[in-house]
């Protein structure tokens, strides 16, 4: 997916900037924390019948958290009196305590995660969905990889160059995919894309979770590209980028072993638009929040009715009837329009 280039809000310069140094080591710290999580979602996907906390990805992840955690104490060294104080903590930019509220959440839900795998063992299936310290986990990688997005925010200027670029990028990257996994029970690019060929289809199915699945996962490839518009323009390539990845990586984690047409074609998807979205852009007479309602209408639509175009010529059907694939691309349109008016309509928080 891509959107239509808007010109950055300016913003007042502020009084705390990070240097590249530390915005790149923290990023190099959360890629290690989401890339154990990757590595023990591979895991449980292959091995269902793990049952032991102790494993050589738990050992990735828990030490990705330490990483992370000793790399903010750096950051915030300098920015902390010799004794620090609740206020000074409060007093700190939002690019270091919202990766530091992170940190907590790690902290809490990885000592809870021991103690529960110990006391009611390894959760199988939909229990890792629904696991509160999981959730926790889950929560707090989010905030840490979103940092060094965060920490570029925080310096003056209203674009972004190949080094910001290429940051914002690999950061959004790492703090979408832990959404994404942990939203396999309801997502459109893990394992399933085609319906079963029911008729009708039950309401309660898996036909029906799978239309829910297109839907959440409309929201959650929309939501990175809307915060990153609310600061810069998007810079060429990211969008397509981003989506090609995460469909990629999904792929490989959970559906490997099967054909890569899915994933495959919604990274075309995303490139073809991207194009066809930057050359149009210029012809297009509107402003700036008519633009992207314009991208939440058309994106959605475009790319999922590729994946079922897609998978009709390759499976010989989509495994829906007409009433459902017609009312899903409009689902999915609605779902974009409403996903763009929810995030451009809240507001920025102060530095």
């Amino acid at each position: 997916m891509t959107t239509s280039v808007e010109r950055a809000v300016p913003v007042e310069t502020p009084t705390v900037t990070f240097s590249a140094r530390e915005r790149w080591i923290l990023l190099v710290a959360s890629a290690w924390l989401v890339i154990g999580l990757q590595l023990d979602a591979y895991a449980h996907a292959t091995t269902p019948e793990l049952e032991t906390f102790w494993t050589p990805w738990h050992g990735v992840l828990y030490s990705g958290i330490a990483a992370s955690g000793f790399t903010l104490l750096w950051i915030m060294r300098s920015r902390l009196p010799g004794i620090p104080t609740y206020q000074s903590v409060l007093a700190l930019p939002n690019a270091l305590r919202i990766p530091l509220a992170g940190m907590a959440f790690l902290l809490v839900g990885g000592g809870v995660d021991t103690l529960w795998h110990n006391i009611w063992g390894i959760e199988q299936g939909m229990e890792i969905f629904v696991s509160p310290s999981h959730e926790f986990i889950i929560l707090g990688m989010v905030l840490v990889a979103m940092g060094p997005t965060l920490m570029l925010a925080a310096n003056p200027g209203d674009r972004l160059g190949l080094s910001g670029g290429f940051l914002v990028g690999i950061s959004t990257l790492f703090a979408a995919l832990p959404v994404h996994i942990y939203s396999l029970h309801a997502t459109a690019l893990g394992f399933r894309h085609l319906g079963t060929d029911l008729d009708p289809v039950p309401v309660y199915s898996p036909d029906a979770q799978l239309v829910h699945g297109y839907l959440f996962s409309t929201i959650l490839l929309l939501v990175p590209f809307l915060a990153i518009g609310r600061r810069w323009p998007l810079p060429l390539g990211l969008p397509a980028a981003l989506v090609s990845l995460i469909a990629v990586f999904m792929h490989l984690m959970f559906d490997s072993q099967r054909a890569w047409w899915p994933a495959l074609t919604v990274a075309a998807a995303a490139i073809a638009l991207e194009i066809v979205l930057r050359a149009v852009n210029p012809l297009v007479r509107l402003g700036a929040n008519a633009r992207w309602i314009l991208f939440g209408l058309i994106t959605p639509p475009a790319v999922w009715g590729a994946v079922l175009l897609v998978g009709k010529i390759q499976t010989g059907t989509t495994g829906f009837n007409i009433h459902i694939v017609s009312g899903l691309m409009v689902l999915t349109a609605f779902t974009g329009v409403g996903t763009v008016l929810v995030a451009r309509s809240i507001h920025r928080l102060a530095e």
